[in-house]
């Protein structure tokens, strides 16, 4: 079955109940997990070309930084508490990927994991194809198997 799950989340509260459920589903079936939360990296294109400005670039990088940093411990703490309580062996990861979808398929095959557990907004109609969804391109990309709560 399965011996090795994979849990993406942003710390949304939808996100959160995709975790509390994996946890869940890694204590019945005996198997670790991963929790993983990808972090967007600074664009750096975004920055003009003016001393001036770059010195607010990196000013503002530094706090951004900072601020996600602080952001990405809470939740992955949190999550490895949830898992400690559940008595769920857990590893925790951060991952900078400005395409998520790719950093969680990778993080699936580095960690050898056979299944993961994510959340999804059910975006539909134009909005699911103009926002386009990381959830089903991590569907459309892996090739193990993909448990969606919603």
């Amino acid at each position: 079955m399965y011996r090795h799950i994979l849990i993406p989340t942003d710390g949304s509260e939808l996100a959160e109940h995709a975790v509390t459920n994996g946890l869940s589903l890694a204590k019945s079936v005996g198997a670790k997990v991963t929790i993983v939360i990808v972090l967007d990296p600074f664009d750096w294109l975004s920055v003009s070309e003016t001393r001036a400005s770059q010195r607010q670039a990196l000013d503002s990088l530094a706090k951004h930084n900072e601020e996600v940093e602080k952001y990405a411990a809470n939740v992955l703490g949190q999550a490895a508490d949830a898992a400690g309580k559940a008595g769920v062996s857990c590893d925790t990861m951060q991952v900078a990927n400005a395409r998520p979808y790719q950093a969680i398929i990778a993080a699936a095959a580095d960690k050898g994991c056979n299944l993961i557990v994510m959340a999804s907004l059910g975006r539909g109609g134009l909005s699911a194809i103009v926002l386009g969804s990381v959830t089903n391109k991590v569907l459309t990309h892996v090739k193990i198997p993909v448990l969606v709560y919603r």
